[in-house]
């Protein structure tokens, strides 16, 4: 057994590579062989978003604090808020977010395949954070 203690957690701000606006990431475990397992607290400012992404085993988001949105391609995006439960599947093409005008914390984990956990893809742009193109999302 092993007890990770809160102040032992490494926080860094989200990569302006993979993320529109103030990200702040907490790392909170990463398991090894043969648990592949790991886990982070993400929150996110107003307006703030990852980029496009996919994860080869999928990824199970649980929100915690504030009011966001998640939208899988294709689909419009859909409103999240403490509770929520969201469960991606494997490859599926997303991205997560906070609202226009409120943060967003949730609890992110994923599994590693062959030790890759995220593919990052294109940036979210305005019209799509928005959801002003009607549900037209077409590949750049």
């Amino acid at each position: 057994m092993q007890v990770l203690k809160n102040a032992q957690h490494q926080s860094q701000q989200g990569s302006p590579d993979w993320f529109s606006g103030t990200v702040h990431i907490d790392s909170l475990f990463a398991q090894q062989e043969p648990a592949y397992v790991s886990g982070g607290r993400v929150t996110f400012q107003p307006q703030a978003r990852t980029a496009w992404h996919t994860h080869p085993l999928g990824q199970i988001l649980l929100v915690t604090a504030g009011l966001g949105y998640v939208q899988k391609w294709g689909d419009p995006r859909q409103m999240i808020q403490p509770g929520d439960i969201v469960v991606i599947a494997p490859n599926e093409k997303h991205w997560h977010g906070a609202s226009e005008q409120q943060f967003m914390t949730h609890i992110a984990l994923q599994e590693a395949q062959q030790g890759q956990v995220v593919t990052w893809l294109e940036h979210v742009v305005d019209e799509q954070y928005l959801d002003l193109a009607s549900g037209e999302h077409n590949e750049h």
